[in-house]
C-alpha cells in the first residue's frame, strides 16, 4: 500500500503516510527511505541530442538562520552550510541529479562525461566549471550575468523548472534534508519527472519492478 500511495502522490511527507495507513511516523519514515532507495533506477540515465546543464545549492539561506547558527564565510558557491547538486536534463526527455562535492571544472566535467552521450549538444550558463565542456561536447552558454535568458535555442530554463520543483518540494513537504539522505530525495523527485507522462499504475509497475534493494533501519540512522 506504501508503494502504491508514494507513487501516485506528487509528494508525501512521513506523517501523511502514517495517518494514512494507520502506523507510527518512524515507520512511515522507514517505509518511504526504503521505497526511496529504489527511486535511482530513473537517476542514471544516459542523456544525448540537447542538454541542459545547471548547479544549485540545497541547504538554508545564512542571512535567515539565528545569529548564533550563521556560518561564518559560507556566501556565494561555498559548501560549508549547503550541499552541490549537479542537474542534466535532454529537452523534452529526462534528468539526472547528483551530489558533487564542489562546482569546479574537473568535478562538473567527469560527471558530466559520465551522465552525456560525446554527440549531445550542451547548454549552460557561463560558470567557469563549465570551461572544458568545449573540448569534448558542442557547447553553447547563455550568459545569466548580462541579463541574457533566451537566446535563440540557448537557455537553461528546463533545469531550472526543474530546481524549482525540487526546492519547494523539499520546502513545502519535507521542510528540511540531511546532506546525508539528500541524493535519495533527489532521486525521488528524478523519478517523478522522469515518469511525468505514464498512468499511476504505469509508475506503480515500474517501480514495483525494480524494488531489488533492500535498507534496513539501522543503514539509515547510523553511519
Amino acid at each position: 500500500m506504501a508503494i502504491y500511495i508514494i507513487t501516485t502522490h506528487k509528494k508525501i511527507s512521513s506523517l501523511q503516510l502514517a495517518k494514512d495507513l494507520n502506523v507510527t511516523q518512524t515507520t512511515a519514515w522507514f517505509l518511504l527511505h526504503r521505497i526511496r532507495n529504489c527511486f535511482k533506477l530513473e537517476n542514471n540515465i544516459v542523456l544525448d541530442n540537447d542538454v541542459e546543464i545547471d548547479e544549485t545549492y540545497v541547504g538554508g539561506k545564512n542571512k535567515n538562520r539565528h545569529k548564533n547558527k550563521k556560518v561564518k564565510n559560507s556566501q556565494g558557491r561555498s559548501t560549508k552550510d549547503k550541499v552541490a547538486v549537479i542537474g542534466m536534463v535532454e529537452r523534452t526527455g529526462k534528468v539526472n541529479a547528483r551530489i558533487v562535492a564542489d562546482v569546479q571544472a574537473d568535478t562538473l566535467t567527469r560527471e558530466i562525461k559520465k551522465n552525456v552521450k560525446d554527440s549531445a549538444t550542451i547548454f549552460t550558463d557561463e560558470w567557469l566549471g563549465y570551461k572544458d565542456i568545449s573540448k569534448h561536447y558542442s557547447h553553447f552558454i547563455v550568459n545569466h550575468n548580462k541579463k541574457e535568458f533566451v537566446n535563440g535555442e540557448k537557455y537553461t530554463n528546463n533545469i531550472e523548472c526543474f530546481w524549482g520543483i525540487l526546492k519547494r518540494g523539499i520546502l513545502g513537504i519535507y521542510h528540511f534534508t540531511s546532506k546525508k539522505h539528500l541524493q535519495i530525495y533527489l532521486d525521488e523527485f528524478v523519478f517523478r519527472y522522469n515518469t511525468r507522462y505514464k498512468t499511476e499504475q504505469s509508475r506503480f509497475e515500474t517501480l514495483l519492478c525494480n524494488m531489488t534493494v533492500r535498507t534496513k533501519y539501522k543503514e539509515l540512522v547510523y553511519a
